[in-house]
């Protein structure tokens, strides 16, 4: 393959992404961290990198267990001509979810073919009130476009989705909850009182992706710990402001569905 090819990654968590990119950055693929991104913003931030053909962009909470697998993915959208690979909405959420729309913690987005008819206007004239904000780039691309649809499972753990290929292949697991990581379990059980022990679980599955692909487990020394801390107030200090910002949107997505 003679496209040029990035991974980008949505990231909060400073720690969490040092694991996650641990195992995706032995393909050779130079990695992008996107911090203080919007849900929809940060799309158009990858598509703005012109020395980027294809994107794999994956979340820093999902951890890649075999790389074959995936450069198989990566090179089967290029020769069919796909504009996005991905796993629905409705397949790794809920059924109530949107099929068309492919899920954000995982993509494979062939740069070169949507800039042929990208149009910004165009995905902002898909106006969904009571959606999450991606839905209207993924709905858009889905309708210009051909979208690859992949299959999943759950992960013993009844939660981590299990990434697979189109011959059913594992990959990759996203844990979910990632939002949780970074939060004392106490503070977890205030404002989700079921999710206080996301951080255990997903430093078990961390271990369990590392010992699969047979790779050592990081370890951080009091300099990276100390830069992990110091993200984890910057990057709070930035998300507070922003999440007030969402409030009104959230607040007519409320009412959307109650209307319903």
């Amino acid at each position: 393959m003679n496209s040029r090819i990035k991974i980008f990654t949505r990231s909060f968590d400073l720690r969490l992404y040092r694991y996650a990119r641990g195992l995706f950055e032995t393909l050779g693929y130079p990695c992008v961290r996107l911090t203080d991104q919007s849900a929809d913003g940060y799309f158009r931030t990858i598509l703005r990198d012109t020395e980027c053909d294809i994107a794999i962009n994956i979340d820093e909470d999902a951890f890649l267990t075999d790389p074959e697998v995936l450069s198989d993915l990566v090179r089967k959208v290029i020769e069919d001509g796909y504009a996005n690979a991905g796993y629905p909405d409705a397949t790794v959420i809920s059924p109530a979810r949107s099929s068309i729309v492919t899920n954000p913690f995982f993509n494979i987005l062939n740069l070169n073919l949507i800039r042929t008819r990208y149009d910004r206007m165009s995905i902002r004239e898909q106006n969904f009130e009571d959606a999450e904000p991606y839905y209207p780039f993924f709905i858009w691309l889905a309708s210009e476009f051909k979208t690859l649809y992949l299959p999943c499972r759950v992960h013993g753990d009844g939660i981590t989705t299990v990434a697979c290929d189109t011959d059913g292949r594992p990959f990759c697991f996203h844990s979910w909850y990632a939002r949780f990581y970074s939060m004392p379990s106490w503070m977890v059980r205030r404002i989700q009182p079921t999710r206080g022990n996301q951080k255990e679980r997903i430093d078990t599955l961390i271990k369990e992706a590392y010992s699969l692909r047979n790779v050592p487990l990081p370890s951080f020394s009091p300099v990276d710990k100390c830069m992990f801390l110091g993200n984890k107030i910057i990057r709070w200090t930035i998300k507070v402001p922003q999440r007030v910002a969402r409030w009104p949107w959230k607040v007519r997505r409320m009412m959307a569905r109650r209307s319903r």
